[in-house]
């Protein structure tokens, strides 16, 4: 699986963005996101199964932001509202062959085997 992930940029804090990430090679299973600010380990954001009641969130992300998958599942998008300026990351798309069957599974980043490019949000004014 390749993953090519798009959508970062810069924005005002309370703004919002979508971050897209295109799997290939076959349809994952488990897709999530996770960050990794400067100077800090990588932290989970958000991760879903193949349907949208199987969603996750980190409790920092809740109520602003929202995973979701394409039709075809092949496509997993982050829609970030109300962002913060400790929202400021690299953003990363993870994806799995199966999924998980726990939610602390899916929110644990040595579970995935494929990851792609970080793509940079930043949230400054």
């Amino acid at each position: 699986v390749q993953l090519q992930a798009s959508g970062g940029g810069l924005v005002q804090p309370g703004g919002s963005l979508r971050l897209s990430c295109a799997a290939s090679g076959r349809t994952p299973g488990a897709m999530g996101w996770f960050r990794q600010a400067l100077g800090k380990e990588r932290e989970f954001v958000a991760a879903m199964g193949r349907s949208a009641d199987r969603t996750f969130y980190a409790d920092s992300v809740k109520g602003r932001f929202t995973i979701s998958r394409d039709n075809a599942g092949n496509t997993v998008y982050l829609q970030m509202n109300s962002l913060k300026p400790e929202d400021t990351a690299v953003y990363f798309c993870a994806a799995n062959g199966l999924t998980f069957a726990s939610s602390r599974a899916y929110s644990t980043r040595g579970n995935y085997n494929y990851y792609g490019q970080g793509t940079q949000v930043t949230v400054s004014s």
